[in-house]
């Protein structure tokens, strides 16, 4: 059963010369247990989407549905990782990851006991006092991180989490990650991850979601068979990088699920 389903999303802005459309007829589902990365070139409207699937925003036309109920307003079974960590730079890490359990009107007891909870689950335990300043930004992502887990969401949605990170801090990070996901103790049921980094989503994907240039429209549902831990260095990694790559670069045309193929990989496996 999908717990997200789109049915043929548009998405356009309106200017003052006319409106411009960001995406066009986009149709895929999230299913239970699944991690899902989209990925596609700057501009195609990746973001936007994740905003659209949480009911942040609404499409042009086209229609989004969590658990079967059409999505017309923020879906509270979802939440949010963002790129720029998005902190209150004047609260403590507690109180951060407080705030949404706040916003549901928990019971101080409750909150307490659940800030605990992911404070610990996500290595953050002995900073519970420091203020975003006084941490790495590795630390701080782990904050945005324990603040989505908190609210015990079905779904994580996460809009290039690792991209304002050095690169071990964003490998550490991306195992962390999965490590919650496969873990049946810890929420959510599926991840929705949007990337410009091909090889991450290869990484951490079940399924890859490859989006043309704006407008974006789906090129392919690439599927990631591959077992766990990858092996970025291995001959099939390198191929399905290569397909997503040249799925990308070369446009293609709207297709069903892909077929890994073979191919050389090109010299930077990300966009």
């Amino acid at each position: 059963m999908a717990i997200i389903r789109l049915e043929n999303v548009s998405k356009a802005f309106p200017t003052r010369h006319g409106s411009i459309p960001i995406m066009q007829g986009i149709s895929f589902e999230v299913k239970d247990s699944d991690f899902l990365a989209i990925v596609g070139p700057s501009g195609c409207g990746k973001s936007t989407l994740l905003r659209l699937i949480q009911g942040l925003d609404r499409p042009s036309s086209g229609s989004i549905y969590f658990r079967d109920r059409p999505v017309d307003g923020v879906v509270g079974g979802m939440a949010m990782v963002f790129q720029s960590f998005a902190l209150f730079p004047w609260l403590t890490v507690n109180e951060n990851v407080a705030f949404g359990l706040e916003a549901l009107g928990w019971d101080p007891p409750r909150i307490a006991a659940q800030v605990e909870r992911y404070v610990n689950v996500t290595g953050l335990d002995g900073f519970e006092e420091a203020y975003p300043r006084e941490i790495s930004g590795g630390m701080r992502q782990r904050v945005g991180l324990a603040r989505a887990l908190a609210v015990e969401p079905t779904v994580l949605l996460m809009d290039e989490p690792f991209s304002a990170l050095d690169a071990l801090t964003a490998e550490g990070l991306r195992e962390e990650v999965l490590q919650l996901w496969r873990d049946p103790q810890l929420p959510p049921e599926a991840v929705v991850l949007v990337t410009h980094n091909i090889e991450e989503a290869i990484q951490l994907a079940d399924r890859v979601v490859v989006l043309s240039r704006r407008p974006g429209h789906v090129l392919a549902e690439v599927p990631v068979e591959l077992p766990r831990p990858r092996d970025r260095k291995s001959g099939p990694f390198y191929d399905l990088t290569d397909r997503v790559y040249s799925l990308i670069t070369e446009g293609g045309t709207p297709t069903g699920p892909a077929a890994p193929s073979g191919g050389i990989l090109p010299g930077s496996g990300s966009l």
